[in-house]
């Protein structure tokens, strides 16, 4: 646990990717064999499940470190991070204990999955009076789940990559899959033929860059094939040896979560993979549905008649990785494509259907096209090189996205709140409002978007200007307004403004315009039903 924790910290504090590459290369050429994979798992999202909440975290320390409640919650609201909270209140340890490794305490806390509070309290004071500072601080983040450190998944392929001398593009493909870190180690995980014992395997996916300039300057329109970019769970279904598995772009297994997909497993052939995007659908119409339809059945253990009834789902695909056992990403994605098209005529059945490719015989034809994305039920275009490989993570030159213009509305900041991490003591996330009549109505919170300079202002005013407290929030004077970016709009129940917003974010600081001049929540409103999401 000590090399982690001294692993975690040295990432956290560096800014330079070969310093952090070199620091990962340290410790997986020189950490225990069995913590390895566990780290490796922790970085690729296969995180332990979580067995103890935020509430016993609390007051265990609390006891722990004989506090009254009320100064713990002042020092929390201060600090911002529970973990790192935790980590500074707690007394010294007080024994004298031998150093454990990673593996030992991830593989105690799963064992507590069923234990009762009283033990699971005991484990967890037990470990925190063997571990020092740092360590309690890394242990409480695995708990917590809030375990978020500046290393990409590249990163750790390049490290690995460098580490056992295996070219990158290998070592996606070898570290995918379902594997658990308790059950195998490195060089099993990194070996070409155990890799290929996993029937369930996907590839790793191949992402596009977002198009910051004309395309023209992308060449003759001759050489680029064009889809809509549809927003739904980008994924890959497999079928090898009699069986069907569904992977998100996270690499999560879903299968059991999509069961009408699940006709695909007798009229796919074996030995294919295909890359793809599952959407909620209307057949009728045949159109995708908002992405609000989508989200009602993600995160569900099961799925109600109801919700399969509402949010029918299909699998769009994209590009076919595998055929016929062969892994094919190194053909040219025009002969990938025409395969493709084969077999989705071939099987013929209404729960996969093929992307259309946009025919246009000039660029500024297809911006025009482009304009009519949200009638489409999409975010934009996808412009992929006709003669390109299907390589692994996002790659420039080949695949771009050309996504339309957000939605904007001018609103003002009417609460604010402290962030986490490295800004747990400045005031950078915000609520804000619209006017409904003579009423200000908040609809909508966002945390990014504004500089580093511009944070630091905003939160100098919050502390000046901070009209109420209520735990960590700060009711502010509504004078601050800034233009908010958002993808979509969908009527929500849930929310008193009677909307809810997809990915809003601050886009401007808009230091022109008087709280009187901002957005009504009838302009929102009238944006109900132009946007598929």
């Amino acid at each position: 646990m000590q090399q982690f924790s001294r692993l975690i910290f040295t990432l956290a504090q560096s800014t330079k990717t070969n310093e952090k590459l070199d620091a990962l290369g340290r410790y997986f050429a020189t950490a225990n064999e069995q913590d390895r994979p566990w780290v490796l798992a922790l970085f690729t999202g296969r995180r332990p499940k979580r067995v103890v909440n935020s509430t016993q975290l609390k007051q265990w320390s609390i006891a722990m470190a004989e506090l009254p409640e009320w100064l713990f919650e002042e020092c929390y609201h201060t600090v911002g991070d529970l973990a790192e909270t935790i980590a500074l209140l707690l007394p010294p340890p007080e024994t004298k204990a031998q150093p454990q490794p990673l593996h030992h305490w991830l593989e105690s806390l799963l064992r507590l999955e069923k234990a009762t509070e009283a033990e699971k309290e005991t484990f967890i004071r037990s470990a925190w009076d063997q571990m020092e500072h740092t360590e309690r601080f890394v242990f409480n983040k695995l708990i917590t789940g809030g375990f978020r450190i500046g290393v990409s998944q590249s990163m750790i392929v390049n490290a690995l990559a460098k580490t056992y001398q295996i070219a990158p593009a290998t070592v996606s493909h070898m570290i995918s899959g379902n594997w658990d870190p308790r059950q195998t180690t490195m060089e099993a995980l990194l070996n070409e033929e155990n890799s290929n014992t996993d029937d369930s395997k996907p590839y790793p996916f191949f992402l596009a860059y977002a198009l910051e300039a004309p395309p023209a300057g992308l060449g003759a329109p001759e050489e680029w094939q064009a889809e809509w970019k549809w927003d739904g769970i980008r994924g890959q279904m497999i079928r090898r040896n009699g069986q069907l598995f569904i992977w998100s772009r996270g690499e999560e297994l879903i299968t059991e979560k999509f069961p009408e997909l699940t006709a695909l497993l007798h009229a796919l052939p074996d030995g294919t993979a295909i890359d793809g995007e599952i959407l909620a659908y209307d057949q009728q119409q045949d159109r995708p549905l908002p992405f609000q339809a989508l989200q009602t059945r993600i995160g569900r253990k099961t799925i109600t008649k109801k919700q399969l009834q509402e949010a029918p789902v299909i699998f769009h695909s994209y590009d076919l990785l595998e055929w016929q056992g062969q892994d094919i990403r190194g053909w040219p994605l025009q002969e990938r494509r025409r395969l493709l098209e084969s077999l989705v005529a071939q099987i013929h059945q209404p729960a996969l259907k093929l992307s259309p490719i946009i025919p246009f015989p000039a660029w500024d034809q297809l911006a025009i096209l482009r304009e009519q994305s949200r009638n489409n039920g999409s975010e934009g275009i996808i412009l992929k090189r006709c003669s390109s490989a299907y390589q692994v993570g996002r790659r420039r030159g080949d695949w771009w996205k050309w996504k339309i213009d957000p939605y904007t509305v001018d609103a003002v900041m009417i609460y604010a709140q402290k962030g986490h991490g490295r800004r747990s003591n400045l005031y950078t996330d915000y609520t804000f409002a619209v006017w409904n009549g003579d009423q200000l109505v908040p609809f909508a919170k966002a945390y990014s978007g504004l500089t580093d300079k511009e944070i630091a202002e905003v939160d100098s005013w919050v502390k000046k200007n901070a009209l109420e407290k209520f735990g960590p929030v700060r009711t502010v004077k509504p004078e601050l307004v800034f233009e908010i970016a958002f993808e979509g709009i969908a009527a929500s129940g849930r929310h008193k403004s009677g909307i809810a917003l997809r990915f809003p974010r601050i886009h401007r600081w808009r230091r022109d315009k008087p709280v009187s001049e901002i957005n009504t929540l009838d302009d929102l409103k009238k944006l109900l039903g132009t946007t598929p999401s």
